[in-house]
């Protein structure tokens, strides 16, 4: 029908614009773009004028930008990638950070959550040989029930759910104690410190097996004006290092009384704190910029479904429980969050709306804002490459003289029209789909 129709090499390349996206939004609308006399104001010809319902595909198709993987490979490959230029760049410098920041102090630190109850594992003893479980079986890297508890009757479901809930307040607890412990080290009173130096970091969000998050953080000490200035002479690596173990030993967060029962919560007491090496180190032992780039980037695009075998989207009703092919230990974790998500002293944790998440609510990359450049702009920058492709590719088309007094005036009304692509669209964005891991146009900037 569409290559009666001669419109199968155009929606081609509606759909090759997509760069693989599976779940692109719908856009009903117009879009022009008028010339503006930047001397006298005045509004000329216009310039391009885009209608939704004469593309191929009677819709305007944007990329959907999910970053699980789970519902997106595409888009999430992009989010990751992305998240990798920016943890490098606060690195080694690049994306506007000088080269210069790669000589400060940097560690990556993981912190985990406390115990809730026992559950079935791979313990390690020395020389890293692995153990049997307690539950006397020496369970393989990929066993299921790897992660779950050992008796879900006395798990603590209740603290697990809500200890997730408020990781990201623990975290930023922990963030202000750090620069408190930094100040210490470096006998400068707290209200000083910022005059000397700046705590710049990175982090993202895991779920261990049990369905508890815990963060990997690159951490960078920097002069008070961020990773433009060098640190001052006291600020080392191990001065760090000793700050993040005295922060996260000391940082807690009150939680509710549920009841009767008073929440309190702390990170675990498996702590990881180790120093970044430059990318000029070849021994097996150094943790270099590009392999800690690259273990966040990795996990930037996972979300409980991934570790936990749980859902990866909300629930509008528990009952969607019944059908949802999930683990056992995963579907004890929603219904709790279910459960004290109906309490009103809880009504702020909104637990119903992220029961899916096992009650985490918080992002799962962040940065703090001097770390390094931002993921918007590395978007803007594709966005420009892409721009920059699309004129190249205008033959013969010539800039009028006058040009250089003029910008650009756009009026655009766009609303939302569905999700997806049509089956025709799906079967012949499939067989014209990128290879793996090709999804996206170099990152630009």
């Amino acid at each position: 029908m569409l290559a009666s129709l001669g419109t199968m090499p155009a929606l081609l390349r509606q759909l090759s614009g997509l760069g693989g996206c599976t779940r692109p939004v719908r856009l009903d609308g117009h879009r022009t773009e008028h010339a503006v006399n930047t001397r006298t104001g005045e509004i000329g010809r216009i310039l391009h004028h885009l209608q939704a319902t004469d593309l191929p595909a009677g819709h305007l198709l944007v990329r959907c930008n999910n970053r699980r993987a789970t519902r997106c490979p595409a888009c999430a490959e992009v989010y990751r990638r992305d998240t990798f230029h920016l943890v490098t760049a606060g690195l080694r410098g690049g994306k506007g950070i000088p080269e210069t920041v790669a000589a400060h102090p940097r560690v990556f630190a993981t912190f985990t959550a406390p115990g809730f109850g026992p559950v079935h594992n791979r313990p390690t003893g020395p020389g890293c040989t692995v153990r049997r479980c307690r539950c006397g079986v020496l369970h393989g890297q990929e066993d299921d029930v790897l992660g779950t508890p050992l008796d879900p009757n006395t798990y603590d479901y209740e603290a697990a759910v809500l200890w997730n809930a408020h990781a990201g307040a623990l975290w930023r607890r922990f963030s202000i104690y750090l620069r408190r412990e930094v100040a210490k080290r470096a006998g400068l009173p707290q209200r000083e410190f910022a005059e000397h130096a700046r705590v710049s970091f990175a982090k993202v969000a895991e779920y261990q097996k049990r369905g508890a998050v815990h963060f990997h953080a690159v951490i960078r000490l920097d002069g008070p004006s961020g990773g433009d200035a060098p640190p001052p002479a006291w600020a080392t690596a191990e001065l760090l290092t000793d700050a993040v173990r005295a922060a996260a030993a000391t940082a807690e967060v009150p939680g509710p009384v549920v009841d009767g029962r008073a929440h309190t919560f702390a990170f675990g007491r498996q702590l990881d704190v180790r120093t970044i090496r430059g990318t000029d180190l070849d021994g097996a032992a150094d943790l270099t910029d590009r392999a800690v780039a690259a273990y966040i980037a990795k996990y930037a695009t996972k979300g409980a479904e991934t570790a936990t075998g749980t859902l990866d989207r909300p629930l509008k009703l528990l009952a969607e429980l019944a059908q949802a092919e999930i683990t056992d230990h995963a579907r004890r974790m929603i219904r709790t969050a279910w459960a004290l998500g109906a309490r009103k002293d809880l009504e702020h944790l909104r637990l119903r709306a992220w029961a899916h998440m096992l009650g985490f609510r918080g992002h799962f990359s962040t940065k703090t804002r001097r770390y390094s450049t931002t993921l918007g702009a590395l978007r803007d920058a594709r966005a420009q490459w892409r721009r920059a492709q699309a004129l190249a590719a205008l033959d013969g088309t010539q800039r009028p003289a006058e040009e250089d007094e003029e910008t650009t005036y756009v009026l655009a009304h766009w609303v939302f029209a569905g999700t997806g692509l049509t089956p025709g669209e799906a079967w012949l964005a499939a067989s014209t789909a990128p290879a793996p891991g090709t999804e996206g146009e170099p990152t630009r900037a």
